[in-house]
């Protein structure tokens, strides 16, 4: 085989797999649901703290589609981080309902999305001193899905340096405490309380 022909053959290899990746690309994107462009914006908003840019986003998803459950979650959690824990709990409260009436059993992306809804009403009783609440929580998103509320995975950690206790850990903890005299418990370490980790699948 001559050079020249070999030189070709790669040449029209690498347009047909370039060309290949561009219409798998521009398909993916034309049809991913409503609603999930804004999502994934919002989420980015997210992880720099900026909650109001973050929930016009989640909004702007929730009217092209509404009930977008990464549309609640986000709203959820810029409630959550933002103090306004009426508005948390009621947005995860209905999340979690919904889900329940909707779920197909064989979404694991709306299991996750179910567990994590359960673990963050969690932190918000915990941060509110209603830990039997917490702990019920907790237990049901250990139950729903457990690898959905792990704690943070090895790129977390060395990014922010934190470590954050799992659902599990903090569960466990809080049943320990709660077994001893009122007088002896720690509930609550403010600092500590701080990395405690949201959780959006």
């Amino acid at each position: 085989m001559s050079t020249q022909v070999l030189r070709r053959f790669v040449l029209f290899m690498a347009l047909l797999t370039a060309a290949g990746f561009t219409f798998w690309a521009v398909h993916g994107y034309l049809n991913r649901p409503m609603g999930d462009f804004q999502v994934n914006r919002g989420d980015i908003h997210l992880n720099t703290r900026e909650w109001e840019d973050a929930l016009e986003d989640f909004n702007l998803a929730l009217e092209q589609q509404p009930d977008h459950r990464g549309a609640l979650m986000g709203r959820a959690l810029v409630f959550l981080n933002s103090g306004r824990d009426k508005e948390a709990e009621a947005e995860l409260i209905y999340l979690i309902d919904y889900l329940n009436r909707t779920l197909e059993p064989d979404d694991p992306t709306g299991l996750g999305t179910l567990a994590a809804a359960h673990a963050n009403l969690g932190i918000l009783y915990d941060r509110q001193g209603r830990y039997e609440d917490a702990v019920a929580e907790y237990i049901k998103a250990l139950e729903i899905d457990q690898g959905a509320v792990e704690g943070p995975d090895i790129f977390y950690k060395v990014l922010y340096e934190a470590r954050p206790s799992t659902v599990r850990d903090r569960a466990i903890y809080i049943l320990e405490q709660l077994k001893l005299p009122a007088a002896e418990r720690l509930l609550s370490l403010p600092e500590k309380d701080e990395l405690q980790r949201m959780h959006k699948p």
